[in-house]
């Protein structure tokens, strides 16, 4: 089962790029909740894997909903122009990034460099991240629960006194 969380800028709730945000995470969700493709986001979500194996269950779908892999150019002005997000789509006069976290994503942070990156994007307003409902690093180890981290982390920056250049997030957990 997939767990999903919305965050949006008040002011940006009622725009058609959040709405088709929203429409992009809904046909996303029901791709991810297929049995057939929710089993091999499980195998991709065990010991000693990597994102890059959660990404391979839905590549195809984020392809077919106009996402582009790993897109160049996104932060050209910036010096650390390796910077690229696992995705992106544009989205209205903005676009939004699609970043697929698993076993980094709260030990090294990488859910707050995936927001950092959407609030520095010139291209992207909108952030749909994926990260693991529940984490098991080792399994002779209690699992973590990075979704809830994350969701908690994250929500701050969408109070008002909190705002940033990201407009709004939709975080999925796998």
């Amino acid at each position: 089962m997939i767990e999903r969380i919305d965050l949006v800028q008040d002011r940006h709730r009622p725009s058609a790029e959040w709405r088709e945000v929203l429409g992009l995470a809904d046909s996303l969700v029901a791709f991810l909740q297929r049995p057939d493709i929710a089993e091999r986001v499980k195998d991709a979500n065990q010991p000693q894997q990597s994102s890059a194996r959660v990404q391979a269950a839905f590549i195809e779908e984020a392809h077919r909903l106009g996402f582009v892999d790993e897109s160049k150019g996104l932060f050209r002005r910036y010096a650390s122009s390796a910077l690229r997000p696992d995705y992106y789509r544009p989205v209205g006069t903005t676009g939004v990034i699609m970043e697929v976290e698993r076993g980094k994503t709260t030990i090294n942070n990488m859910d707050l460099l995936d927001f950092w990156k959407c609030h520095i994007c010139e291209h992207a307003s909108y952030l749909l991240l994926m990260v693991p409902v529940e984490l098991r690093q080792n399994p002779k180890k209690p699992p973590s629960r990075p979704f809830d981290t994350v969701a908690k982390r994250l929500a701050s920056f969408f109070m008002p006194a909190n705002y940033t250049n990201v407009h709004g997030l939709v975080l999925l957990g796998y």
